[in-house]
């Protein structure tokens, strides 16, 4: 009984047909040199990025002539056509063999660099110069520097001319609060200590006449401030009518000292207003005359035998009579002011 092999191993190929080329197995083409020269890698520093114009460290290989690639794209000979025999014991998959690689020179091979070697460091172009400064001494880059300039003559008079008044404003409040806490200044007041209205009759019934005395109480309240009284006028009203005008004599009022002054005040054919007419005869039939007296003062006040500065007093009192002849001050109210 005969046994039909199935191995392709230990089978024998059946002869070709009469007419056609023996069977050739297909093989990968191998060619002795590769088709591209080995890429060469460059090694930088992490720190430095290459740049376009900065020269390459590997050396690059010289560009193949016209020859020579025309040699590398001539293919291999076909091989001499295998007989059976050889066919089964070649092996049906072969690999091909690696491209023949000449080993790096020295000059090829890149130049590793120790961290403390500097001197080997890939430059990433000319070390760029600093620009030179400008006609005015002044650097460039971001940031500008002003313009030193000198300060004018005006400048410095309107510095120094201020600087001198506030000294002087400020020495002043210092010296006017020393003083004032030292005499404590109160202003002297004026009052109307006694009256007496000796005559008060109305002619044609509009026309007054009257006769007044006046006794003035001038105090001077300060312990050590000496006042001299240099003008006094006294304006004797009534209503909103003057009537009488006095001027006082120049005198002086020493300290926590009152002076007295007798001042006799005529009245004569001043015209009254019609509701100031008709008051007057009210007032004269009530027994209670109402008169005002308004006085303007000069003063000057002395402290200690150096300091002195002048003020204008104002005082204002308005007083009650009873009816003439014989009329005495019933009732005042006086105040003084600056």
């Amino acid at each position: 009984m005969s046994h039909r092999e199935t191995n392709p191993h230990f089978t024998r190929p059946s002869p070709p047909p009469s007419g056609l080329p023996p069977h050739r197995p297909l093989l990968p083409r191998e060619d002795p040199s590769p088709p591209y020269p080995p890429k060469q890698v460059r090694i930088a520093e992490p720190s430095q990025k290459p740049s376009r114009d900065s020269p390459s460290l590997v050396p690059q290989p010289p560009p193949l002539s016209a020859r020579d690639r025309s040699r590398k794209t001539k293919r291999a000979p076909p091989p001499p056509p295998l007989s059976p025999r050889d066919n089964l014991r070649r092996p049906t998959t072969t690999k091909p063999a690696p491209p023949p690689s000449t080993p790096p020179s020295s000059r090829d091979k890149p130049r590793e660099t120790k961290p403390g070697d500097e001197s080997h460091v890939p430059q990433a172009g000319p070390p760029s110069q600093p620009r030179p400064p400008d006609r005015r001494g002044r650097p460039h880059g971001p940031f500008r520097v002003p313009d030193q300039r000198r300060t004018k003559p005006l400048t410095w008079l309107a510095a120094i001319f201020c600087l001198i008044f506030w000294l002087v404003i400020i020495i002043g409040g210092l010296i006017v609060l020393i003083v004032y806490l030292v005499f404590r200044p109160q202003s002297p007041h004026f009052e109307v200590s006694s009256a007496s209205l000796n005559a008060a009759y109305l002619d044609l019934g509009y026309l007054l006449n009257a006769d007044v005395t006046l006794l003035a109480n001038f105090t001077n309240p300060n312990k050590k401030v000496h006042v001299d009284f240099s003008t006094t006028m006294i304006y004797l009203y009534y209503g909103s009518t003057l009537i009488a005008t006095q001027y006082v004599e120049p005198f002086s009022a020493a300290r926590a000292e009152s002076r007295f002054a007798t001042i006799h005040m005529v009245t004569s054919q001043v015209q009254l207003p019609l509701a100031e007419t008709q008051r007057l005869v009210k007032q004269v039939q009530s027994n209670g005359i109402i008169l005002e007296v308004k006085g303007v003062f000069r003063a000057r006040s002395t402290l200690g035998r150096i300091l002195r500065y002048s003020y204008n007093l104002y005082g204002y009192c308005t007083i009650m009579l009873t009816r003439p002849p014989g009329g005495v001050l019933v009732k005042r109210n006086c105040r003084t002011k600056r």
